[in-house]
């Protein structure tokens, strides 16, 4: 089982204390609307993890297979070893994430979001795995087996997670060797002074030796220079290769056409500008991205989040008793929920009609696999999609009223 898969009960009791800190203290942590949108995208990170591996996984596995100068046996000391140079590597893989605009696209939508808290943390570029595995594999030609090699990353994207909070301020000594939370607030600022700073995992020790390291001084300003202005997780996990598309369109030549691919994000060639420069943010004047959406709106997209949730989490779970079939049918599912539900945070028109289409499709899964069900549970979540077509519908046209 994939430890992060494991993981996700840990991950959302500790973001609920997390929200039950901020709700109490009134910090201004969360806003509903980020926070569902982060989930969304860690969702479609993993579930695109789901065929993802078979390439990233499997190249890993056939280097080690037929390339491995020697093989490495399992003990504690190889074990450290493996988890240093993991951490090394990982160093590399995401500073490159963000120095080359293609790999930039893949990991992007870590940053997007504009507040910083254990849900950011959830926020995965789906397409960011295709890019970094290749970093890795100089640990499979040394001889480290796959199945273990996977288990330690899986553990240094865990020690991740924490990080990923303003509710703890310094930890003193601990600062000088390991990435905490004040070490990695730094990096997710859009401050011209922050950005591509400290890219460590777990350890800090290699930003302050490649010279990457930046401390925290001044209150980061969160997100990208230019915000991405939408809650839809698709949209976001593709927006930035749309970007890179309309430079590569527009700069002549194809030297200059590659440079777009492998150089910074914002190269641009001398004779149109050239390298555009993150801008200083006027605090002052700066607004995150919001929509006012109707009370009962941010309600229901609540309450469909609980039930997407755990479906994807009973999914996952049970990942290898679907056949391929299944999978494709069930992830795309997920995917039209979060979709539609985002829409409905962002108030569009059309997003009412589209989630009774999105029940109409549960409706069809549901009866196609009535056989795994009981009678009473079956009854019951075809009685649903009705329930909540009838619903939104009341509440939609209300709010035509009012409006």
């Amino acid at each position: 089982m994939n430890p992060i898969v494991l993981s996700i009960p840990i991950f959302f009791t500790l973001i609920g204390l997390e929200v039950f800190y901020d709700r109490f203290y009134k910090k201004g942590y969360y806003r509903l609307n980020d926070a569902l949108t982060n989930i969304s995208c860690g969702i479609t990170e993993q579930l695109s993890g789901v065929f993802g591996t078979v390439l990233t996984v499997a190249l890993y596995h056939y280097v080690f297979t037929h390339f491995r100068f020697f093989t490495m046996e399992q003990s504690w000391y190889n074990g450290l070893l493996l988890f240093v140079l993991i951490d090394f590597f990982y160093y590399w893989a995401h500073r490159l994430s963000h120095e080359i605009n293609l790999f930039w696209a893949g990991h992007v939508v870590h940053h997007q979001s504009e507040e910083y808290n254990l849900s950011v943390a959830l926020r995965q570029g789906a397409f960011q795995k295709f890019f970094t595995m290749l970093i890795y594999l100089p640990m499979a030609l040394l001889g480290f087996q796959t199945e273990w090699f996977l288990y330690l990353l899986a553990y240094n994207t865990l020690y991740q997670f924490w990080i990923h909070t303003k509710a703890i301020r310094s930890l003193g000594w601990l600062e000088y060797v390991l990435n905490t939370p004040s070490h990695h607030r730094v990096h997710h600022g859009r401050d011209p002074k922050y950005i591509d700073k400290n890219h460590a995992a777990s350890l800090i020790i290699w930003d302050k030796l490649f010279g990457t390291f930046q401390k925290e001084e001044e209150t980061p300003v969160y997100g990208i220079t230019s915000p991405s202005l939408s809650w839809n997780p698709v949209y976001l996990q593709v927006k930035h290769f749309g970007d890179i598309w309309t430079d590569f369109s527009r700069v002549p030549g194809w030297l200059n056409k590659l440079k777009v691919l492998f150089y910074k994000p914002g190269w641009l060639p001398e004779e149109m500008g050239g390298y555009r420069d993150p801008q200083p943010v006027d605090t002052s004047e700066y607004q995150k991205f919001d929509i006012a959406v109707p009370s009962w709106v941010n309600v229901y997209v609540l309450s469909q989040y609980v039930l997407v949730l755990a479906f994807t989490s009973l999914f996952l779970f049970q990942l290898p008793q679907f056949s391929m079939a299944e999978k494709t049918g069930y992830i795309s599912l997920i995917f039209v929920s979060v979709v539609t539900l985002g829409r409905l945070l962002e108030g569009k028109r059309k997003a009412v009609l589209h989630e009774c289409l999105r029940w109409l499709l549960v409706a069809v899964a549901i009866w196609l696999a009535h056989e795994r069900l009981t009678q009473g549970l079956l009854v019951i979540f075809l009685l649903l999609p009705v329930l909540s077509v009838v619903v939104l519908t009341y509440y939609a046209k209300k709010h035509d009223t009012e409006a």
